[in-house]
């Protein structure tokens, strides 16, 4: 294998949100829905039935433009779309409305971190597209079932450069995509429901070598680990042939999540297979100075690289930054606390969000589980922390409480029996009595077996039912042992 470079190349499908069809007025949302049923004489290619296009779904588009740093220095332009005429049983018209020679989105880039380092992905081009629908097969049967619900859904096709070189690279990619669509509003990027998919095409050459060589595609991957396996896979199948003599056939791939192995699907069309034409139904698409400046407005304040640079600043470990970054909600939350928080508080609150609020996510159905406690309220408990009034178990308990109820924090760990015992007079009290209780243990701390302290310290907090001040404890014990 050292003698081969891997040459990888991404193309993304993001599902735009926009209420509406790209070319029709049904429902874009038909994640719940009865196949069959968010359909009109549009989305089945009924004769005589003519597409409109969908101005939202082109703002989102011009969005996503910005963000992959495609507009710098471009004036008005062209766009128009066209026809590619393919034949297959989820596409009622035989054609699909797409763009070819004149897309909504040029030449870009998109950088993020990976290994230590900053890793530049050049973007070829993004363009506009209607999706096919969707094919459903009966487990036992011998047929299939058509689902065009999806027929007409608004996508972005997101073609990246050969630029890639390992399965880390494309994982990370795939992942910046992903975080760059949500940040922006631009797709609910929804992996389950196949917001995104992932066409992940994978090629080898020798070291040293400039031409590429012939490619495989593996198509409609729906996880960042998907992705990074198909790269694996393809990378050793492909050079098992290779050393064998034997020759990479150009080929569509699918992906077997269980066996984690791809498996040939079908030769790969190229271009003039599709036989692409200027779409009659569509006027040309005319881009102003105008409509892209109100795109660049309408981004949002932070995209992830300015959320890992505030995230560096404060010193929090990298893989809790990209942990932060991946969950989008977590990161408003974080800059609200921490805005008048110290760096340990900083700290400590990252570690709750990327620890204690993420396993909760994950335990809520397709991580949808609704936050309720505000950035204020961590603030609140990591100085209830600094104060000494809670522990940090104790935190955790109510980090749990607040995230689902968004009761105030102070009030919850009253409730709760959280609020630890810092009074030195009710303390003493309870030493007192742990020490005339334990005289077998004291004598031999006070002989110098000071582990016994760990004992000492256990039957106050026991004693307390764990209300007790740790750190006030120990200072208290050593204080009347004579230590």
């Amino acid at each position: 294998m050292s003698s081969y470079e891997v040459v990888i190349g991404i193309e993304t499908h993001v599902q735009l949100a926009t209420k509406s069809k790209l070319f029709c007025g049904c429902n874009n949302d038909s994640r719940e829905a009865e196949p069959n049923t968010h359909v009109c004489p549009v989305c089945l290619g009924f004769p005589g039935a003519l597409p409109v296009l969908n101005g939202a779904a082109v703002k989102l588009a011009l969005k996503a433009g910005q963000a992959l740093n495609a507009y710098e220095g471009i004036g008005e332009f062209h766009s128009k779309f066209d026809r590619k005429n393919y034949f297959y049983p989820d596409s009622p018209m035989n054609y699909q409305i797409t763009q070819f020679d004149e897309p909504i989105i040029g030449e870009g880039f998109v950088e993020f971190p990976v290994a230590g380092t900053i890793k530049r992905v050049g973007i070829t081009r993004a363009h506009l597209e209607a999706d096919a629908g969707k094919l459903i097969h009966p487990p036992g049967k011998d047929y299939s079932l058509v689902d065009l619900n999806r027929a007409g859904t608004p996508l972005l096709e997101i073609v990246s450069e050969p630029d890639m070189r390992s399965a880390a690279e494309a994982k990370a990619y795939a992942q910046e995509l992903y975080n760059l669509m949500r940040y922006a509003d631009i797709s609910d990027a929804n992996l389950y429901y196949g917001n995104m998919r992932f066409d992940v095409n994978v090629s080898l050459r020798s070291v040293g070598a400039k031409a590429f060589g012939n490619r495989t595609e593996s198509k409609n991957l729906n996880s960042f680990r998907a992705v990074a396996g198909v790269v694996e896979y393809e990378t050793k199948r492909q050079a098992e042939l290779l050393d064998k003599g034997e020759k990479i056939v150009q080929e569509t791939r699918g992906w077997d999540d269980v066996k984690q192995q791809t498996f040939s699907q079908r030769s790969k069309e190229e271009a003039h297979d599709y036989r692409y034409f200027p779409e009659p139904d569509l006027p040309p698409l005319i881009i102003t100075e105008k409509m892209l400046a109100e795109a660049k407005k309408a981004m949002p304040e932070h995209l992830p690289n300015d959320i890992r640079r505030v995230l560096e600043e404060h010193k929090i470990a990298a893989q809790a930054a990209e942990t932060l970054i991946e969950h989008g909600d977590l990161v408003e939350i974080y800059l609200e606390a921490t805005h008048k928080a110290t760096p340990e508080q900083a700290k400590r609150i990252a570690n709750w969000l990327t620890g204690e609020v993420v396993r909760l996510k994950s335990e809520a159905e397709f991580d949808q589980m609704r936050i309720a406690a505000k950035g204020a309220d961590f603030l609140k408990v990591a100085e209830m922390v600094d104060g000494g009034k809670l522990s940090s178990t104790a935190a955790k308990q109510l980090i749990g409480e607040i995230v689902a109820s968004g009761t105030d924090p102070e009030a919850a760990a009253k409730e709760m029996n959280l609020i630890q015992v810092s009074d030195t007079g009710a303390l003493e009290k309870i030493v007192d009595q742990v020490i005339a209780d334990n005289p077998k243990p004291v004598a031999e701390y006070k002989a110098g077996e000071k582990k016994v302290l760990g004992f000492l310290v256990g039957q106050v907090m026991k004693a307390s039912k764990g209300q007790a001040n740790p750190p006030m404890v120990n200072g208290i014990l050593k204080e009347k042992l004579g230590d």
